[in-house]
């Protein structure tokens, strides 16, 4: 591994935990909707910048218009894959060298699995590795095995998502984000075999938050090396308070009970800004 890798690496697991929380605002491309909470972008961003995330996942398109008075406080992952749930868009929308310009400190590659386009999909993720890795970029892959016997749709039964994990690995990915299996204990095995860490996707919104800080909690217990939340954190009405109670799950292993109480504590979630190496926070701290 590059050093400029293992920097970048070092800054998204940058938490002494040694785990990632991490949010992801790149919800509309690949889901033909104007996603409830993610109307008004740069509302958005800074609320969760506000909230100190261990990184933040967004296309190019956004780090663009709504980064850049945040350069530098969070570690910035670029989103560069793109499919509609029937496959009718597949497509690569960026590349490692971009992702550098904007500052990322790794590229993120959301492929399916199990479907029709796999091998179209694992060449995307392989081309992009082979880009990425002589400049010292990371790739993180996003890997949603699929069924498509009915409506197409994400899996997450244990040997569909063990088959995710592992085409991550034999891509070259350096991290894989899959999603949370029911099986927890055949789901260590996996996160024990995995030469990468495994990352847990937030999934889709739950009812209530408690039902979310469960899943992050178990996933967690099951040797994950953090979870990346969407819906769950800018979908909330309180989205600061629900990533405070993330945080006390993934990062001080608190259960959902005490992290739900400690974000009741801190209703805003806000935390004392973080300065990054050989960065300069912005002259004004988002609202």
């Amino acid at each position: 591994m590059t050093l400029g890798k293992s920097v970048r690496l070092a800054r998204i697991f940058g938490h002494p935990s040694g785990r990632l929380m991490s949010v992801a605002v790149d919800h509309f491309t690949g889901h033909e909707t104007m996603t409830a909470g993610l109307h008004d972008l740069p509302r958005t961003i800074a609320t969760l910048v506000a909230g100190r995330p261990d990184a933040i996942t967004m296309f190019k398109g956004v780090a663009r218009s709504c980064w850049p008075p945040y350069a530098g406080t969070v570690p910035l992952i670029i989103q560069v894959g793109c499919f509609t749930p029937d496959e009718r868009i597949v497509e690569i929308l960026g590349g490692p060298t971009q992702a550098i310009r904007l500052g990322a400190d790794a590229i993120a590659v959301a492929i399916g699995v199990r479907g029709p386009n796999e091998g179209r999909f694992l060449q995307h993720l392989s081309a992009v590795v082979d880009e990425a890795d002589p400049l010292g970029l990371p790739v993180i892959a996003h890997v949603y095995p699929r069924d498509f016997s009915g409506a197409p749709k994400i899996v997450n039964d244990l040997g569909n998502v063990s088959w995710a994990v592992r085409c991550a690995i034999e891509c070259g990915a350096d991290v894989v984000k899959v999603p949370l299996p029911g099986e927890a204990a055949g789901f260590s095995e996996v996160i024990e075999a995995s030469p990468i860490p495994v990352v847990v996707a937030g999934g889709s919104r739950t009812d209530n938050l408690k039902d979310a800080l469960t899943q992050a909690e178990t996933a967690v217990i099951a040797g994950a090396a953090g979870i990346t939340v969407g819906r769950n954190i800018w979908g909330a009405a309180h989205p600061q308070a629900a990533m405070r109670a993330f945080q006390a799950i993934v990062h001080d292993l608190q259960n959902p009970a005490t992290a739900m109480a400690l974000a009741a504590e801190n209703p805003d979630g806000t935390r004392p800004p973080t300065r990054l190496p050989g960065t300069r926070m912005p002259d004004v701290e988002p609202a």
